[in-house]
């Protein structure tokens, strides 16, 4: 083991029992929960180690600072914390501890930055606790209101500013000006570095991507006395619509996923009165996304009337197709004689590549697996990651 991939070892190490579930091995470190909050103090003691001051931004978001917060044209990297429920160990802080570790060894190269770097931890990138993705960075773009950001509500009925501690303050455009590039490393959420026998890869774009929310209310009864004929089962029209969206999606080449539902009154001896199922679907372009979409809302509808159901459907969040800044990608491929991959999983960098030339590093995954506790990579990878990662930032903030 080269001593950089020791280096990652310990400082992971720390991080990997907290928020572990002994039953799963899987993750649950949802925003502003106990384990998130740890891990925001730990991020808080790590840069206190290294002499970087931190700020926050009133919304959740965290920045440790290599030079001076108020100076311009910074560069940005890191990530995030939270987790998927039951998710894995990377996604996230992999990009944390890596920006925290690129810093370590541009400092024992004895390399000064000529631009501030900051390094950045978003909250609620998820959207496992509020239901939308990437909270922190569209709240201080300004893609998110706060007024919205104030209606969201966890499942037990807390509010994000009661988690947060106070109301958010929105969109910052003084310190997103600040900022001249947005750099994330994130472990690989497929096998094409496996596929081309590479540990780093550059980012081309992400795909265009939403939640959908389908609501089918019918009518709650006895499951032992209700006669077939005379049930309104909204059970039936939402498990029609899971396989609705299945089917359109192998059809366009996209993907649609229903990965959690919720029934009332949930109970084995009663005919649900109303269930709401989430979609996320993924296109490679927007025209497919919407597409997929407007179909199965069709089919869901149609099925509807035929079960004496009623259907609602709510946007609750959508990306546009994210391509990033491709001068930056090509220049960051050129210096790491790396692959440039895109990608369908949404990310921080997607909502701030609107206001700021951002890129995205790539780690490779053996398994290929991701959001479950299967995803992994090795400390030599993670090791080549925080070497990349250095190099984009010498490149950007060192000459």
């Amino acid at each position: 083991m080269t001593d950089l991939a020791a280096r990652f070892r310990k400082l992971w190490d720390e991080l990997a029992p907290v928020g572990r579930d002994e039953r799963s091995g899987g993750y649950l470190r949802y925003a502003l929960t106990e384990p998130e909050l740890w891990l925001r103090n730990w991020f808080r003691e790590q840069a206190e180690h290294r002499g970087m001051p931190v700020t926050g931004d009133g919304n959740g978001n965290l920045f440790a600072w290599w030079g001076d917060p108020q100076a311009g044209a910074a560069v940005l990297t890191g990530s995030h914390f939270d987790s998927v429920p039951h998710g894995g160990a990377y996604d996230g802080p992999l990009g944390i501890v890596s920006a925290f570790l690129a810093v370590d060894e541009l400092r024992a190269a004895g390399v000064a930055p000529s631009r501030s770097v900051a390094v950045g931890a978003f909250v609620e990138e998820e959207g496992a606790r509020f239901g939308v993705p990437c909270l922190g960075s569209r709240l201080l773009s300004g893609a998110l209101s706060v007024e919205r950001a104030a209606e969201l509500r966890d499942a037990d009925g807390v509010s994000f500013a009661e988690a947060l501690g106070d109301r958010p303050t929105g969109a910052d455009a003084g310190l997103l000006g600040r900022f001249a590039a947005f750099v994330e490393l994130h472990v690989e959420q497929g096998r094409a570095l496996v596929e081309q026998d590479a540990p780093v890869a550059v980012a081309s774009a992400i795909w265009p991507h939403g939640r959908w929310r389908f609501d089918f209310h019918g009518e709650g009864n006895h499951a032992g006395t209700t006669r077939m004929a005379d049930r309104r089962d909204p059970m039936l029209t939402y498990a029609f619509t899971v396989l609705a969206a299945n089917k359109e999606a192998r059809l366009r080449g996209a993907h649609a996923t229903v990965g959690r539902v919720r029934v009332e009154p949930n109970a084995t001896n009663a005919i649900p009165s109303r269930v709401t199922g989430w979609l996320d679907a993924r296109a490679a372009e927007p025209e497919t996304l919407h597409g997929l979409v407007d179909a199965v809302h069709v089919k869901a509808a149609e099925r509807a009337k035929r079960d004496g159901t009623e259907l609602t459907l709510t946007e609750e969040s959508a990306t546009p197709l994210v391509a990033f800044d491709g001068g930056l990608a090509d220049r960051l491929a050129r210096l790491l004689d790396a692959p440039v991959l895109p990608t369908g999983a949404g990310h921080d960098a997607g909502v701030l590549a609107a206001h700021l030339p951002t890129a995205m590093l790539f780690v490779r995954n053996p398994t290929g697996v991701s959001h479950s506790p299967a995803e992994s990579a090795t400390d030599a990878d993670c090791a080549a990651g925080v070497t990349a990662l250095a190099r984009v930032l010498e490149e950007l903030a060192c000459r």
